[in-house]
């Protein structure tokens, strides 16, 4: 451990003192910091559909550009590659693109263009793909997007995703079309070959569509420059003329925001770095992330298969606690247990049905008397045993990489045992983690319940598919789908998440979602503990200038999946300092 903090202080030096460098340069370049992990090429690359690819997260959208962008706020779209779209009932959703838009390789911007990505997305078992049967061109500036399944979400996936070239991807795009036309099949052996041989295609570079572009040569272990395209739709809109993007987690990017030479980093950072990022006078921006980390559960192993055993440890846990040590103000504990955020609970379920919905609020007293009442005793050396005799001893598995929650975890673990519930942590690398859990080699596992969109039919993805048998390689935390509840009965939760976002009236969705909410918060597959909260710095007017203030309605916009940076530098909004 001595050597690893030796070697990353030594990395960390060598980063400073080259940005120190830059920083003088850039008094006289239009430049915009920030902050995002990468790997060199060649685990790092270029193909963008598959892990581990360059697209660098936040900032992939001012480089393969969507067809619109998300304001939160007002629920308003930002049109992009896309200059209107509409709902054609009862199964079209229609798309109108910009003309005049040109790939960075002089290529114009196309219907085919669109066809291909979403082609591409079929190959690669896109979600939105459960709502289609086809995306169709209708000449060089429309799309059709011809609807299987009704659903409100088709318009979010058709409008977010990013657009690929086809002059990149199209051969690719062709071969799942003759797939398709044979009447192929995810699960045929010509579609698993095909999907394995494309995972391993590495484009030379990114062709894009919006007003950056990675200069590959500049790439380093410690940062990456992405130029302006001047030929890009929207180049004139955009203040700056090339961003530097810092490689690295957070222990990397501390000192490098610390020494100003960070305008913009989204990054995980603890209490007390937030703490000297106040005191050197930087300002620090805490919009929500509609997600965090909850505990889940391997529902193989007994008794943490039972709902009163979850219960239990909801009620045992200080939830304020676990989140104010994880991420001081920025760590907010859950409130309703919907597996959603409370931010959306109100615009989804009404006043009596959130009445409904139990806390949990830290009571270790009443955890005892579920434990009690089904038959569990605690012994003289204060571990509980389960009715059939078995001490209740129990290892959580955690990304090592990711400080928040590996002290969400060491916290969790420590009142989990003070209360009876003998708990250890074994911190495993993030690459390794979620393998771990889709393969059910674990007990407990940190690992994240929901995600930044408007709509919770998303969250539930999350929560009950992604790391479970519904969509994960292996058993995962193995929660059955269909469950008996005290509140509504016999529910398949897997048909009601796919029918929450069925049809295009969302006020008849909330019936479905409430379900979900209500099955959710009596069963228990996961504990959410605490719902993440930014606390991002952002350096005003050393390079960048108009930073809004802090009740600005673009900081309702998720961190991630709907960056207010990103979408501030498209609109003109964040410039170059003025000196």
């Amino acid at each position: 451990m001595r050597m690893r903090w030796k070697v990353i202080t030594l990395a960390t030096v060598l980063m400073i003192l080259t940005a120190l460098v830059m920083g003088a340069t850039a008094l006289t370049e239009k430049e915009f910091h920030g902050a995002w992990p990468y790997s060199l090429p060649p685990a790092g690359h270029f193909n963008t559909y598959v892990p581990n690819n360059l697209a660098l997260g936040i900032y992939w959208d001012l480089m393969e550009q969507p067809l619109a962008l998300y304001k939160w706020s007002d629920g308003a779209w930002v049109p992009q590659l896309a200059t209107s779209w509409k709902l054609v009932p009862p199964d079209k959703f229609v798309v109108n693109l910009r003309g005049g838009v040109k790939w960075s390789d002089g290529k114009p911007f196309t219907s085919e263009d669109v066809v291909t990505t979403w082609e591409i997305g079929r190959l690669m078992s896109w979600p939105a793909w459960e709502y289609l049967k086809d995306v169709e061109a209708n000449g060089p500036n429309k799309v059709t997007f011809h609807i299987s399944k009704p659903a409100s979400v088709v318009g979010r996936y058709a409008l977010r995703a990013q657009i690929r070239a086809h002059s990149v991807y199209g051969s690719w795009a062709g071969r799942v079309k003759k797939l398709v036309a044979e009447g192929k099949t995810r699960d045929s052996d010509e579609w698993k070959a095909l999907r394995g041989e494309f995972e391993k295609f590495r484009p030379a570079k990114m062709i894009v569509s919006g007003p950056f572009q990675i200069d590959a040569n500049s790439m380093t272990e410690a940062q990456v420059t992405l130029v302006k395209v001047p030929t890009a739709w929207n180049a004139n809109k955009v203040g700056f003329d090339r961003l530097i993007i810092y490689n690295g987690e957070t222990p990397v990017i501390t000192p490098l925001v610390l020494a100003r030479q960070v305008d913009y980093a989204s990054h995980g950072f603890p209490p007390a770095t937030e703490k000297q990022f106040v005191a050197e006078g930087i300002w620090i921006i805490r919009p929500p992330l509609y997600t965090g980390p909850a505990l889940f559960f391997n529902h193989s192993i007994y008794p943490l298969n039972r709902k009163e055993v979850r219960q239990a440890i909801a009620y045992a846990v200080n939830r304020e606690e676990n989140g104010m040590i994880a991420m001081g103000e920025s760590g907010r504990a859950v409130k309703y247990m919907t597996g959603f955020s409370d931010n959306l609970v109100p615009l989804w379920m009404s006043p009596a049905n959130v009445k409904k919905l139990e806390q949990y609020d830290y009571d270790p007293a009443r955890a005892e008397k579920i434990l009690k009442g089904i038959g569990f005793t605690r012994g003289k050396d204060g571990i509980w045993a389960t009715d059939k005799g078995d001490k209740m001893e129990y290892e959580i598995i955690v990304p090592a990489e990711y400080a928040d929650w590996s002290a969400s975890a060491e916290n969790l673990a420590e009142q989990l045992t003070r209360f009876g519930i003998k708990t250890v942590v074994r911190a495993v690398t993030y690459s390794q983690h979620p393998i771990d859990i889709d393969a059910g080699r674990f007990q407990m596992a940190i690992s994240a319940w929901g995600v930044g969109q408007p709509h919770p039919h998303f969250s539930y993805t999350i929560d009950l598919f992604i790391h479970n048998y519904v969509q994960a390689a292996g058993p995962g935390m193995n929660f059955k789908m269909v469950q008996d509840t005290a509140a509504l009965g016999k529910v398949d939760l897997e048909k009601l998440v796919v029918e929450s976002a069925a049809g295009f009236d969302e006020h008849e969705q909330k019936g479905d979602v409430t379900r979900i909410a209500l099955a959710f918060n009596e069963l228990l597959p996961i504990v959410p503990l605490w719902e993440r909260y930014g606390n991002n710095p952002a350096l005003e007017n050393v390079r960048v200038g108009g930073w809004p203030d802090k009740d600005d309605p673009i900081y309702k916009n998720s961190v991630y999946s709907d960056s207010f940076t990103t979408l501030m530098i498209l609109t003109g909004q964040l410039q170059p300092a003025t000196r």
